[in-house]
């Protein structure tokens, strides 16, 4: 087997089957991060964009931008804030909102919970069972929740105070309260965005990729660019894969490369049996593209500074099924703590303001992520310019929703004693939520993979990243990608055994 990732889908992927004897080959298309004291300096990380590719895209009016995204083993799990949470039940169900409906899943929560289990183990997460209110049926978490800092205790408490149902977020961090002097993490301000020096966060590098190289059966190359996949001669199969560096043969090729490279590699790999692409019968490859209406929220009292070092405890989800008006009755989001924006941080970011006023704004600010659920359009979507470049047209669904988010988190804000509470949306290049562009589906006229996550129109392609899915829900997705995997894995285990690609 050749995977092509080694990301949340790739990596997680590879670790389930290592332990099944086959012959695994990771390709990388980036190398290992370099452990260096830059992995904590913000203007490293957030102004000269060390770690993040320099390659170019062009958007849907043929603008180019550069993507905030990166390519190592471990893919943009090393950068993830480690916000890991299930979807909720009615997230595998159509759901209307105010820009449509959402389209059913193949599968249900209940298909996924006990690979979520896994995955939670598997990545050190750390929550409270029964905390959130909307919390699908689980069991106990393996790790108790990160405790909060005085000023978000006292913040957690207002908030309750007004009715809200605030809980401790679920993290993928190897932290040690009981013994913080020997704890692989040590709550640094660092982490969210940031690579771990410590290799403390739950990444795909390793909680993946290095227990999965434990065995002697599988195998990573890095700084193997795969270019494309070579079909079979039959046109039923692919039989291997070019790469900048050659050709690698082998019976079964998971995709796991990210949502938009994913649907890249299947658009360059068009030859004259499928002139639209591999696996693109349908003419869905690279269509439906979603990525989550995120804004940043900095909340500053004047009278209050913040010493929080290690911030990111907090969660909301009281908007996330409905806005609770009764003339608008649709969903509207998740809101979790931020890692506290620091001035270095936030210089490194926004180099033209006042250091001063950098300073002032960043040590009295408690910082917030607010999440709106995009919606599946095929005019969103991945195609290849006449030189191969990526373009991704987007246009956000749901914008009313998340304006309301915004809109309703602020007079929270301002009752709790915020004065002062500023916005900042992301735009295209903040692709860290990207999905959707090979969903999966029982009708091969309007999907790409069937509920195995097998191509449709190819016995012996499958695909484990964010690409899989129908919908994006309103919370991070990298749980749900490490969940499937998981299930794909013993799906795919199982295949061997019965001989299916004897």
């Amino acid at each position: 087997m050749i995977i092509i990732g080694s990301g949340a889908g790739g990596g997680t992927l590879a670790r389930a089957l290592a332990p099944s004897g086959l012959s695994i080959l990771i390709l990388e298309r980036g190398d290992y991060l370099p452990r260096e004291w830059g992995n904590w300096d913000p203007h490293t990380v957030f102004a000269e964009h060390r770690y993040h590719t320099p390659e170019q895209w062009h958007d849907g009016d043929g603008q180019i931008f550069t993507p905030v995204t990166g390519y190592h083993v471990g893919g943009n799990t090393k950068f993830y804030g480690a916000a890991v949470l299930r979807r909720r039940e009615k997230d595998f169900l159509p759901r209307h909102h105010r820009d449509g409906l959402t389209p059913a899943w193949p599968i249900a929560y209940a298909d996924l919970a006990p690979h979520y289990d896994q995955a939670e183990a598997w990545y050190f997460t750390h929550g409270q069972a029964g905390a959130d209110p909307l919390e699908p049926p689980r069991g106990p978490f393996a790790f108790p929740p990160f405790p909060h800092e005085p000023l978000l205790a006292a913040l957690e408490q207002k908030l309750r105070n007004m009715g809200l149902h605030p809980f401790p977020l679920p993290l993928a961090l190897h932290r040690n309260e009981e013994d913080p002097a020997h704890s692989p993490c040590v709550r640094c301000p660092t982490c969210d965005g940031f690579p771990c020096l410590l290799h403390a966060k739950g990444d795909a590098e390793v909680c993946g990729v290095t227990p999965a190289l434990a065995h002697a059966n599988v195998r990573l190359l890095t700084r193997h660019r795969v270019l494309r996949l070579l079909p079979g001669g039959d046109g039923r199969g692919v039989e291997g894969v070019e790469t900048d560096q050659g050709t690698l043969r082998a019976r079964v090729v998971v995709l796991a490369a990210g949502a938009v490279n994913s649907a890249a590699l299947l658009l360059a790999s068009a030859d004259a049996a499928a002139p639209q692409g591999l696996a693109n019968s349908s003419d869905q490859v690279g269509r439906n593209y979603m990525c989550h209406l995120n804004s940043a929220c900095m909340a500053l009292k004047a009278a209050q500074e913040n010493t929080t070092v290690f911030q990111k405890t907090l969660a909301i989800n009281d908007f996330y099924d409905d806005s609770g008006d009764p003339d608008y009755p649709y969903p509207l989001g998740h809101i979790q703590n931020l890692g506290k924006v620091t001035p270095a941080l936030l210089h490194a970011q926004q180099p033209l303001l006042p250091i001063p006023l950098v300073a002032w704004t960043a040590s009295h600010s408690v910082d917030w992520w607010l999440t709106t659920e995009d919606l599946p359009d095929a005019g969103n979507r991945v195609t290849l310019d006449s030189d191969g470049h990526i373009r991704l047209a987007w246009q956000p669904k749901n914008r009313e929703s998340h304006q309301r988010l915004c809109d309703q988190w602020r007079k929270i804000l301002h009752q709790a004693g915020f004065p002062m509470v500023f916005f900042q949306a992301m735009d295209i290049s903040a692709t860290a939520h990207q999905v959707g562009t090979c969903r999966f589906g029982e009708d091969p006229a309007d999907s790409v993979l069937d509920p195995w996550c097998r191509a449709h129109d190819l016995a012996n392609l499958y695909v484990v990243d964010a690409s899989f899915m129908p919908s994006i829900s309103a919370v991070n997705p990298s749980l749900t990608i490490m969940a499937n995997a998981i299930r794909v894995a013993a799906h795919l285990a199982e295949r061997f055994k019965t001989g299916a690609w004897a």
